[in-house]
């Protein structure tokens, strides 16, 4: 029974990660192309450049995302030896989205929408030249779009290490007040980071010991049967 609900939570895990790299680089390559476009169409109008790339996000990018969150995972079960599909830390998602080949899945994608929004007359050979031409511009802005959502990623990470740290030392200090405080930062900051199995836990284990303190008019005796239960809940 053990087994399985650790293989459970490694699946939800996994899921997790999954489905916040989709919303991540959906977001990423959205707001690149959408800069990249701008960049080598400047002389057409804001309505024709979200047309553009609503259209390529339609006609197979959004697509090419998914087979390039799936390309990561694989990269990182092979190459980094995660053999649970769920990625630890940052360092390996670092690896893994450098190293396996999402931007070139991207480029891939890229290549496929334009020639189909081109068959389909949403754009003219001229605009359909200029896209194809400016394709490295298009990237460029993906890569370091993906860099900066990365950064933020650590920093948000960083700083929810920092809140629970000073939760710990709050409630070390038994200082009700303090803890409170924290916990508003750290489940704020719980809905912003990639789902990493360790920090979860041990912000979990935080807002459970919270609750529980909470409920017990502030009391901070807690049993060794409360502390087991605590770590099954989490």
């Amino acid at each position: 029974m053990e087994l399985e609900n650790e293989i459970n939570n490694d699946l939800k895990i996994e899921e997790k990660q999954n489905n916040f790299f989709d919303t991540m680089f959906g977001k990423v390559v959205d707001n690149g192309i959408d800069i990249g476009l701008r960049a080598i169409l400047p002389d057409l109008i804001e309505e024709q450049v979200i047309d553009i790339k609503n259209a390529l996000l339609k006609n197979g990018i959004s697509e090419g995302i998914q087979t390039a969150v799936k390309s990561v995972s694989d990269f990182a079960k092979s190459a980094l030896g995660i053999v649970t599909g769920k990625f630890e830390n940052m360092e390996q998602i670092e690896i893994a989205v450098g190293d396996g080949g999402l931007v070139d899945t991207i480029s891939s994608a890229l290549d496929n929408a334009t020639d189909k929004i081109y068959e389909k007359g949403y754009i003219n050979r001229t605009i359909n030249n200029i896209i194809k031409s400016g394709k490295d511009i298009l990237l460029e802005n993906v890569t370091q779009k993906i860099k900066e959502e990365i950064d933020e990623q650590n920093n948000s990470i960083e700083s929810l290490e920092k809140y629970m740290d000073n939760w710990k030392e709050y409630y070390n200090n038994k200082n009700f007040e303090g803890m409170e405080k924290e916990i508003e930062k750290i489940q704020e900051k719980l809905e912003d980071i990639i789902p990493l199995e360790n920090i979860i836990k041990e912000a979990r284990n935080i807002e459970t010991l919270h609750e529980l303190i909470k409920n017990k008019g502030q009391n901070f005796e807690i049993t060794q049967t409360e502390r087991e239960l605590i770590n099954k809940l989490s």
